[in-house]
């Protein structure tokens, strides 16, 4: 594998175009208009133009990357994540133009890819669910009826779906019938699939998921859990490894489900495996993830692995070369989507000029991104500017270090998630690790930045007082001296 194309755009088109650099593999970026100055078309070997903006008419084409590959002699595509990357009709795409993908079979994303036959396949290794139903609902009353037995509040989902679209939750049975139409018209809308089901709704849930990696000889190990629980609109914000409150018990118990999960369909490559956990401590299966996940550097800060080149490394058909018993947890890892949004304005994506921008350096501080000073957040895409990831040995060290991480990027022309994330690493729910995902909907609303800004700002203002009181202090003190010196006067008698 002497060249490979990346079917994706900023940090994540970066990030591995470096790691595969260093593997001595050359790189192929594809763009869209709207990024023929993007960094990773500067960044690569070799660029492709594959249309106008909008992902619909460029990064979505599957066609169009293929014949990018054709065009520059790439051997394989990788994803990323997003975009195409679990697609499997893409995926058999690259297959027949006799190409390799860099990431799971077909067949793999076609079963995980979907909720209900995800939950069907974990179920043949007897992995823990969420009472509730195994199939699509088809029968209201019969749907209506499994609910109370399940015991409200319950959850309607989408089986075809994903960042809480077509997701409902009922507090009581009269409002099981209109909540259900709502669920499956917004399915079809976001996911041209109305197949809904239900699960008995956890009330104060954590979202841990299980890294995994598959070979092509059968070898399937996990790299811990990453804790995701800190959330807005279903999308996570803050991610660390490992998470604060597994204990090694629970961790192994997970991590065996989760190889079992990727067992059930054959998994090749780098996977997720998502649960929820309870109060109690019990975890369910949730879904899995067929691609590397956004929040993958944490991971990769506690095990010393690069994730990118395992799976390069798989896609060449080399056994992973350790098992697990070689694997262990060293330190401790956080990381900070950082957004062009306004946490202030219930986060909605800001657009603009970045006027300045800095990124913090240091011992322990990484910053995976894709723009630099003076470009401008194209409103096409996802609105994520950059990823802040800080490593301690302990987690009091990562967050005191993410904290002077946050303090010393410097971004201005748009609104951004950085004051957020200060927000959350000094909450006491944080710091103490008793938090889940409802953490923003308890914590933080318009007024919880501006209070701190407004702490800052008084702090700021008593600091250069007090100064100022020193600096006249000192200088009548100076003055004073200055008339009373024996020295100053004997100099000036002589």
């Amino acid at each position: 594998m002497n060249k490979i194309l990346i079917a994706n755009r900023g940090e994540i088109a970066l990030r591995i175009m470096r790691s595969a650099r260093e593997m001595g593999i050359k790189t192929v970026a594809v763009y869209s208009e709207a990024d023929r100055e993007a960094l990773h078309v500067r960044y690569a070997d070799e660029a492709v133009c594959i249309g106008p903006a909008p992902s619909s008419q460029s990064y979505l084409l599957a066609e169009k990357i293929i014949e990018a590959c054709q065009l520059t002699g790439a051997e394989a595509i990788h994803p990323g994540y997003g975009f195409l990357s679990e697609n499997a009709a893409f995926a058999r795409a690259v297959q027949a133009a006799g190409l390799t993908l860099i990431g799971p079979t077909p067949e793999a994303m076609e079963v995980m890819g979907n909720k209900l036959s995800a939950k069907a396949a974990a179920l043949r290794y007897h992995i823990p669910m969420v009472p509730g139903t195994e199939e699509a609902i088809t029968d209201l009353e019969e749907a209506k009826k499994r609910a109370v037995e399940v015991g409200f509040p319950i959850l309607i989902k989408a089986a075809a779906g994903g960042g809480g679209k077509g997701m409902r939750v009922v507090e009581q049975v009269t409002d099981f019938e209109e909540q259900m139409q709502l669920a499956v018209s917004e399915a079809v809308s976001a996911f041209g699939d109305g197949a809904v089901f239900i699960e008995r709704y956890v009330q104060s849930p954590r979202h841990i998921e299980i890294q995994v990696l598959g070979d092509t000889h059968g070898n399937i190990v996990h790299l811990f859990e990453r804790e995701c629980s800190i959330q807005r609109r279903h999308q996570k914000v803050i991610e660390e490894a490992p998470s604060s409150i597994l204990t090694a018990e629970i961790r192994a118990q997970m991590g065996k489900c989760a190889v079992d999960v990727a067992r059930a369909v054959n998994y090749v490559g780098a996977g997720t495996v998502e649960f929820i956990l309870d109060e109690n401590l019990d975890f369910f299966f949730l879904e899995m993830n067929t691609r590397l996940q956004v929040e993958h550097p944490v991971t990769e800060m506690i095990t010393g692995l690069d994730l990118v080149k395992e799976q390069i490394k798989i896609a060449r058909g080399e056994p992973l070369s350790y098992q697990q018993e070689d694997l262990q947890i060293n330190g401790h890892a956080i990381e900070l989507r950082v957004y062009a949004e306004d946490p202030e304005n219930n986060f909605l994506p800001d657009i603009g000029t970045l006027q300045t921008y800095n990124t913090p350096k240091g011992n322990g501080v990484r910053v995976d991104d894709g723009f630099e000073q003076g470009m401008e957040i194209p409103i096409y895409y996802d609105p994520m500017i950059a990823k802040l990831i800080t490593y301690g040995q302990t987690r009091e060290e990562a967050i005191h270090r993410m904290l002077r991480a946050i303090d010393e990027y410097q971004i201005t022309g748009i609104q951004t998630t950085l004051g957020f994330g200060r927000f959350v690493m000094k909450h006491e729910a944080f710091t103490s690790g008793n938090f889940d995902t409802h953490f923003v909907k308890k914590y933080f609303n318009a007024d919880s930045l501006k209070n701190e800004d407004e702490t800052e700002a008084l702090m700021a203002a008593i600091f250069a007082v007090s100064a100022l009181k020193k600096e006249t202090m000192s200088g009548s003190i100076a003055l004073q001296q200055e008339s009373t010196s024996n020295w100053k006067k004997n100099r000036i008698n002589k």
